[in-house]
């Protein structure tokens, strides 16, 4: 069994960790490639993996993305020093042999129905959307994850001629605390858990 984490990591990831609405700072590619190098390693069904990540920097790519926001989101994502785009590809059984070569994986998947397919990638996405996010904060960088976007628009822009669908946006770089609400409620253990 491993050792638990201290508590100061504990704190970074969960309990002090915050979804800013405000950020500064930079985001290296460096980063952006160590960022993609730990997320990937979270499970996913079958090792699907079917995120796939577009990392929103430059003036040009914000103009892009930028008709795609809500109202609301629009300023901050605008002013964010990256933006991560989390798709998902239709196709990830095509990478399955790569990455489930035990058995032939592919075969479970490539002729259900479309609407089967998106629910398993839009599954899996979500879950490596998490990654992304803790090993951001384990990387010293602040989240602001967001749905308030057009995902036609972001996939006509980002992923056009692809079977690759948008699903969340998160903003990255330093937050600003100003720029955070009180903490909301969080449920207690006895209200959404129960062991038996």
């Amino acid at each position: 069994m491993h050792e638990p984490l201290a508590e100061p990591a504990l704190d970074q990831l969960f309990r002090t960790a915050r979804t800013y609405n405000a950020f500064s700072g930079e985001v290296s590619d460096d980063t952006l490639r160590t960022l993609y190098d730990l997320l990937k390693f979270g499970p996913t069904e079958a090792n699907t993996t079917p995120a796939r990540f577009v990392f929103v920097k430059s003036p040009e790519a914000k103009a892009k993305l930028g008709p795609a926001l809500s109202e609301g989101n629009y300023k901050k994502t605008m002013a964010a020093p990256c933006v991560a785009i989390v798709g998902y590809d239709l196709k990830f059984y095509d990478k399955l042999p790569v990455l489930f070569p035990h058995t032939d994986a592919k075969a479970w998947f490539e002729h259900r129905e479309p609407d089967n397919l998106a629910w398993v990638a839009m599954r899996s996405s979500a879950l490596q959307t998490a990654y992304l996010i803790l090993a951001a904060r384990s990387l010293g960088l602040d989240c602001g994850p967001m749905s308030g976007f057009d995902n036609a628009k972001v996939d006509a822009a980002f992923f056009a001629g692809t079977s690759i669908r948008s699903n969340i946006l998160v903003n990255l770089g330093v937050g600003d605390p100003a720029s955070i609400y009180p903490r909301s409620p969080r449920l207690g253990f006895d209200e959404a858990c129960r062991i038996e």
